[in-house]
């Protein structure tokens, strides 16, 4: 099992979401238990994969390659380090917690719903273990279709207008990412002889590339990734697309979908492109900064509580690529542990928002108040999930936000102190918005005679919720269990990138 654990978490649950297809429509509830347990032992698998990871190892483990395409030397390569494999597991564990949400909420063409839940899980696995860039590109692209339909087929009134514009821009973003890889691969050719899109072999190539050269196909890649982020501007797809999701389809967004651009920068930008990354460095930093302060400024404004929580992943996002740009350990890891960080408070978030709208079919703020005292288990979660979204010390989101500040103000790439300040800000108006919207909805006396009889949560909405929390309190009181996962691939990263950049130093007056 070992040898193929990566393709069994893959097509698992892809192949074995067929039989829903068959299952009768009238059938709903052995269609939600057959999903549940495929998810439930998919994520068992990903216990497997991260038990048996070792983290001394710098180089890819678990790799499985298969000659695909021959004649352009496309192989089916995967593989995993400690960044991916906690993606894998955020994926893994997230997918079965939003079955449980969607159980009493999603009531019509339940088989579909599920068969694409399933594929989408596949597919974004996939994603975090390819080292071909076409095998890449492949599951990249594949994600686009599960979610087109999740958000078009069970979203809100706008779904139509939100679908359109989220496959538009990620289309965008995607048709220059393909260009980026048809165009680095032939580059590469007169080394090998034939077009490749092998990621290691790529690596050895593309590093010691002119400047020149390395900052056009680093604008084809990053562009891509920054699209999916989504970094400003960037963004202003992303809000429709929350706000017109089903709860499951919003969480999967917000946790996993977007990590894909910041995996991605990781991975590709900052792997095949050094010199570029720097060159690009304090640009990319001035717009994560200003993601950061205007998605917080928005949050403080909106009326709607998914929007807010929308926007608030601009300005956490934002946090994420400013650690990346750091390029050294702290911040690298700091921005890896984030993204799994985010994941948990924002899909927790989304989930309680859409419980409230369950009950009230609204998500307006100015409907809500005194919340607290019909809901106690679900204000004090909500409580305990803002308070980490802030960066509480003790929960989640400080040991990410600490870490990238550190990297931020410690780095030579950055080479400025500001970035820093600034950014920190951000952490404080985090508190303002998400600190507000908790006294608005849970706080004071209850208004609307609407809110007098609200139930508290129910069996299955703690099954999404309290497996969350139990990662909010792991990850802020003892953050080493999966800190050690990255430690050593981070450090070859970093390693790597300062060694690119003294072999381009030595390679650009040959080229002149």
């Amino acid at each position: 099992m070992e040898s193929n654990i990566l393709s069994i978490l893959i097509f698992f649950p892809i192949i074995l979401s067929i039989p829903i297809l068959f299952f009768h429509k009238e059938n709903n509830l052995l269609i939600k238990t057959y999903a549940i347990i495929i998810s439930l032992l998919t994520f068992l698998i990903s216990i497997y994969l991260f038990l048996n990871f070792r983290t001394e190892i710098t180089d890819f483990q678990f790799v499985e390659k298969v000659q695909w395409i021959k004649s352009i030397r496309c192989n089916y390569y995967l593989g995993v380090d400690g960044i991916s494999v906690l993606l894998i597991m955020l994926t893994t564990f997230l997918f079965p917690l939003c079955i449980f949400a969607s159980w009493n909420t999603i009531k019509n063409r339940i088989k579909e719903y599920y068969f694409l839940l399933l594929l989408l899980e596949g597919a974004l696995i996939g994603v975090f273990c390819s080292l071909d860039l076409i095998l890449f590109y492949v599951f990249w692209e594949f994600i686009l279709i599960p979610m087109y339909f999740i958000i078009g087929l069970w979203g809100g009134e706008d779904r139509i207008y939100a679908t359109l514009k989220f496959f538009i821009y990620t289309m965008l973003g995607s048709v220059l990412l393909l260009i980026g890889i048809l165009w680095l691969g032939f580059m590469a050719s007169p080394l090998y002889g034939v077009f490749t899109s092998d990621f290691v072999e790529l690596a050895k190539v593309s590093c010691v590339q002119p400047i020149n050269k390395q900052i056009i196909l680093f604008i084809f890649f990053t562009l891509g990734f920054l699209i999916k982020v989504p970094l400003f501007p960037f963004h202003t797809w992303l809000p429709d697309a929350h706000v017109q999701a089903p709860t499951a389809g919003s969480v999967i967004l917000a946790a996993i979908l977007l990590k894909m651009g910041t995996y991605g920068l990781i991975r590709f930008s900052l792997g095949l492109f050094p010199a570029a990354f720097e060159y690009f460095s304090h640009i990319l930093s001035i717009l994560a900064i200003i993601g950061i302060i205007y998605g917080a400024l928005l949050c403080i404004v909106q009326t709607d509580m998914k929007k807010l929580i929308a926007y608030s992943s601009v300005s956490h996002l934002g946090f994420v690529v400013l650690g990346i740009l750091a390029v050294n350990q702290e911040g690298l890891q700091g921005s890896v542990i984030q993204m799994i960080n985010h994941g948990l408070s924002t899909g927790a978030l989304f989930l309680i928002v859409g419980i409230i709208y369950e009950r009230r079919h609204t998500k307006l703020i100015s409907e809500f108040g005194g919340i607290r005292k019909v809901m106690p288990s679900l204000a004090a979660i909500f409580l305990i999930v803002s308070l980490s979204s802030i960066g509480l010390p003790g929960l989640n989101g400080f040991i990410g936000e600490f870490l990238i500040l550190i990297g931020a103000f410690t780095s030579f790439n950055l080479n400025n102190n500001i970035y820093a300040i600034i950014a920190s800000v951000g952490i404080v108006l985090s508190a303002v918005y998400l600190l507000w919207l908790y006294q608005r909805v849970m706080l004071g006396p209850v208004v609307k005679e609407e809110n007098k009889n609200l139930k508290d949560l129910s069996k299955l909405e703690y099954l999404s919720l309290i497996p969350i929390l139990v990662f909010i309190f792991w990850i802020g009181v003892y953050p080493n269990t999966f800190l050690k996962i990255s430690e050593a691939s981070v450090k070859k990263l970093v390693e790597n990138f300062e060694s690119a950049k003294g072999k381009i130093q030595i390679d650009i007056p040959k080229e002149k």
